[in-house]
């Protein structure tokens, strides 16, 4: 795999818990294996410096997400190769970065909800409210507000799907060696069609 002087961008997207996150550090370390230099820009890290008491708002997550684009937008631009790890749940938000970036991929990492909701739970608080799903579920079936917790995706809204998306892997049953090893065929096969 070639960097070449344009560099590419690849965003992994899917719900909280969906194994998106764990994917994109795992492809980085074997690009970087390889030699190829790559810049992992994570939104749950990128947010806080945005936002730095974010609320997860549809608007602050619009201007969040928009804001995201244009790191990487910039990041291209210098000839980086960058691995782009948000949920973007809106069709619009992918769209919006494969109108600006020439060498563009989406990796939809498709999960079971319930799956995902399993996988969240054993998440320690980070970065992102912990155990968010249980009490988001919770809101939703008391009323009962919880405090720093916005719309959860999955629950609150739901991830929009892109049928047109690169690369679609059902994340729900597969070891991260296999899924990983879908995902660097894929890029293998992207790249050297660029």
């Amino acid at each position: 795999m070639e960097s070449g002087a344009q560099g590419f961008a690849i965003w992994f997207v899917g719900l909280p818990g969906s194994g998106k996150s764990s994917l994109a550090r795992g492809v980085a370390e074997h690009l970087r294996g390889r030699g190829v230099e790559v810049v992992l820009l994570q939104m749950d890290k990128r947010r806080k410096s945005y936002f730095p008491e974010p609320t997860y708002t549809a608007q602050e997550r619009e201007a969040a997400y928009a804001m995201f684009v244009d790191e990487a937008v910039d990041l291209v631009g210098q000839g980086h190769n960058v691995l782009m790890d948000g949920s973007a749940y809106k069709v619009s938000m992918r769209a919006l970065a494969r109108s600006r970036i020439a060498r563009f991929a989406e990796v939809f990492v498709q999960c079971d909800l319930d799956e995902a909701i399993r996988r969240e739970a054993g998440r320690p608080k980070g970065l992102v409210i912990a155990d968010l799903y249980r009490k988001a579920l919770r809101r939703k079936r008391t009323g009962e507000p919880c405090e720093g917790l916005g719309e959860v995706i999955g629950v609150d809204v739901p991830f929009e799907a892109d049928p047109g998306a690169e690369l679609i892997i059902d994340n729900t049953c597969l070891a991260r060696e296999e899924t990983l090893g879908k995902v660097l065929h894929f890029l293998d096969t992207w790249l050297a069609d660029a």
